[in-house]
């Protein structure tokens, strides 16, 4: 039986901040896919247009400062937005317009430090975007999503190598920014795939097999964004993890599927329809 139009609530609105993937995979796409499959709707702000594939990114093509705040207000004037994630800013003008627009707004934000694709390609355009990630943004998130790379970067510090270094560096980071911090272990070559959630509260640890797959492309965004949209929807930082973290495992589990390459093609979006 359908329901009737009064009846129903407003749709939960997320708005994305982040580059746009050419192959589909990652970033502003992977972030609207990602909404859909959450049931929540997105809109977007590009901040860089890139040209990519499986074998790598061949160009990164900034929107300018003016073009990205455009953006951002036309969607927060126009739209109820319930939550901000933010993925790829490419250089420091990006950067320092969302920290601006950021310091006006109260709403959850989820920020994913990306600085590099799935490839190994640099999505970064000049120096210093680390240090405003570090000293700026990181303050102004409800919760920082880096993976093992990015944390290292981000504490000018060696790559993690064991459960105990991935738990003291989403320490540090959180006593750093004074931030939730969720450390993606899945890129340390350990039995487990281990993220570690830390919080004001203390450190929880979300566990997973290992999948033996080559295709993550946009895996990084994608978890960023099932959080963003579970905060959305009312969810509780702790609750909103756990949903994004079931839902990046089914896709990763089910990215074969979809055999569009033979390696570092996307995950399935979508397995849970088809």
């Amino acid at each position: 039986m359908a329901i009737a139009p009064e009846s129903r609530k407003p749709a939960a609105v997320v708005l994305s901040i982040a580059g746009s993937d050419s192959s589909g995979g990652a970033g502003i796409q992977a972030d609207l896919k990602t909404g859909a499959a959450f049931g929540v709707f997105v809109a977007t702000a590009i901040t860089a247009i890139t040209a990519q594939n499986s074998a790598g990114v061949t160009g990164i093509y900034p929107m300018t400062a003016a073009q990205l705040e455009a953006q951002i207000q036309a969607v927060l004037n126009g739209l109820p937005v319930s939550a901000i994630k933010i993925g790829m800013l490419a250089n420091i003008e990006l950067a320092e317009t969302v920290a601006r627009l950021l310091e006006t707004t109260n709403l959850p934000v989820v920020l994913d430090p990306v600085m590099g694709a799935t490839s190994g390609s640099s999505l970064v355009t000049e120096q210093g975007v680390t240090e405003f990630f570090r000293d700026r943004l990181l303050p102004l998130a409800t919760v920082v999503t880096p993976n093992v790379a990015e944390a290292a970067r981000l504490l000018d510090a060696p790559l993690a190598s064991s459960y105990e270094e991935l738990e003291q560096q989403a320490l540090a980071l959180h006593k750093r920014s004074g931030r939730a911090v969720l450390l993606k272990g899945g890129d340390a070559q350990l039995p487990l795939a281990v993220d570690y959630l830390v919080t004001d509260e203390g450190v929880k640890p979300f566990s997973a097999p290992r999948q033996e797959t080559s295709h993550t492309h946009g895996g990084g965004c994608t978890l960023a964004s099932a959080i963003a949209a579970s905060l959305a929807q009312g969810l509780a930082l702790e609750q909103a993890v756990a949903a994004a973290k079931t839902y990046i495992q089914g896709a990763i589990a089910h990215s074969p599927r979809l055999q569009l390459v033979p390696h570092n093609g996307p995950i399935h979006h979508f397995y849970q329809y088809w």
